[in-house]
């Protein structure tokens, strides 16, 4: 089981960002919400009863903007109500302004071990453009710091960026392997809705690039990085070797438990009896305040507990397995059911493939992917 938290606190709110975030003004209650988070640990663990830990992920928001004190109080938690029998995989998500680098040691001393670093882009106008708060000569020392500070480094990119091309996107990611990073995050820029970005797409302001750029540059994302030997084992993610993928981030992707806490966060337990459908989605309330008003009434911070039905987790499960090079197993999609003469038509395709009764796709962009799923659920 993976435990993620939720710290909604950042120095900026980006434009084009559709999580639960909430500038960061120095606010009174950020010692509150720490020990609420501790607390709704406590109250998840006496639902969940013993499980196995594998993984904490500290994200956000921007998580290394919280006192080390604070984290390595929800990490010992963690630890503490869910013990191992092997390492567990702690990672906190940063991003590289000075400030932030500078503390680095102390999230190390607190449990830390591997740094999700937010650099997002290379260039510094693409930086201003993406609304981040800082360049690319802070990026760089970030990330000389963060390999000194932690035995594991990721770092995230975007592309397909208005006026982007090929050539410099492959530049950008030559850069960041040679700051020493074993994973690659690399996003492909969406609009989405509500954002100031959607905005500024709508008054005909921001004109991302057309399909066959993005193609492109998708296609040099894995080149570039095939040839520095990373895999790319799920389709936003690289990783040189499989001791360097993320152990958190394959809870999500193999359909395993994981509790969420923080104001808004997302969980999946398993409560019930598995072959009854006893898989809970949780959601947080997404406010600081209602957050910690309902873990000092109740113990959790949960808004909604929706029970999921026997279907609804098979095609969660195939959402998510479809982003993998693991895929997911046949055995695993027994409530959907899978058609089989659907299933067959689309191997035809060459779009999946099925081998040792496991189910890959064998073009995992992100469009794709969401046809697939709604094919075979049909």
């Amino acid at each position: 089981m993976g435990v993620y938290v939720h710290w909604p606190y950042c120095a900026r709110i980006c434009p084009y960002c559709d999580f639960n975030v909430v500038r960061d003004r120095g606010q009174p209650e950020q010692a509150a919400l720490a020990q609420a988070i501790v607390r709704d640990l406590e109250a998840q663990a006496a639902l969940t009863g013993p499980r196995r830990l594998v993984s904490v992920f500290l994200g956000g928001g921007t998580p290394s903007l919280m006192d080390p004190a604070w984290a390595a109080e929800i990490v010992d938690a963690a630890r503490r109500l869910w013990p191992a029998d092997g390492p567990v995989e702690v990672t906190l998500e940063a991003n590289p302004t000075d400030a932030e680098a500078g503390r680095y040691a102390a999230f190390a001393q607190a449990g830390v071990q591997r740094l999700s670093l937010g650099v997002q882009a290379l260039d510094d106008d693409a930086l201003r453009l993406l609304g981040r708060n800082h360049d690319a000569a802070e990026a760089r020392r970030a990330a000389e710091a963060a390999a000194s500070a932690f035995p594991r480094l990721s770092i995230d990119l975007i592309y397909a960026r208005p006026s982007q091309t090929p050539a410099a996107w492959a530049a950008e990611l030559a850069q960041a392997v040679a700051w020493g990073a074993e994973h690659v995050s690399p996003y492909q820029l969406t609009i989405e809705p509500g954002t100031a970005f959607d905005r500024l797409v709508g008054r005909g302001r921001l004109v991302p690039p057309d399909q066959d750029l993005a193609a492109a540059l998708y296609e040099t994302t894995q080149e570039t990085l095939e040839a520095a030997g990373f895999e790319a084992y799920e389709v936003s993610n690289h990783a040189r070797g499989p001791a360097a993928r993320s152990r958190h981030n394959l809870v999500y992707w193999r359909g395993q438990d994981y509790v969420g806490a923080g104001p808004g966060a997302h969980g999946r337990l398993t409560l019930g009896a598995p072959a009854a459908g006893g898989r809970a989605a949780t959601y947080a309330e997404p406010k600081v305040a209602d957050y910690i008003r309902a873990v000092e009434r109740t113990g959790l911070g949960w808004r909604d507990r929706e029970d999921l039905t026997p279907r609804e987790a098979a095609l969660e499960r195939l959402l998510m397995g479809l982003r993998t090079v693991e895929g997911v197993g046949l055995d695993e999609l027994a409530a959907l059911p899978v058609d089989p003469a659907r299933l067959t038509d689309l191997q035809a395709l060459g779009l999946v493939a099925v081998a040792d009764g496991r189910l890959t796709a064998t073009m995992p962009g992100r469009a794709v992917l969401d046809r697939l799923t709604a094919e075979l659920a049909a």
